[in-house]
């Protein structure tokens, strides 16, 4: 089994595959970024499966994905992992300064 050590929420995004990455090929410099194809080919599957039940299930996740549904789950993970890394339950109330 391998075990991996994070720091921040950028590294297990980055870990997981979920990074934008940005299209430079040549002279085709306007396309569209997308979604990185890092990291275990399974996981944005389950983390997509996640988020959906979440979705159901959770206000404030719901309002959160459906505000971001266009723009991948890369803020779940976010949320995720702030919620593992300090091992405190999770705070709809909760604001980004």
């Amino acid at each position: 089994m391998h075990t991996h050590q994070f720091n921040t929420a950028e590294q297990l995004s980055a870990y997981l595959g979920l990074v934008p990455i940005e299209r430079q090929s040549g002279s085709s410099l306007l396309g569209r970024t997308k979604r990185s194809k890092a990291g275990p080919a399974r996981i944005p599957a389950v983390l997509y499966m996640a988020a959906i039940v979440a979705a159901m299930y959770n206000p404030h996740i719901k309002a959160l994905f459906e505000r971001l549904l266009a723009r991948g789950i890369r803020k779940l993970v976010h949320l995720c992992f702030g919620v593992l890394k300090t091992q405190k339950k999770y705070k709809t109330t909760y604001q980004n300064a």
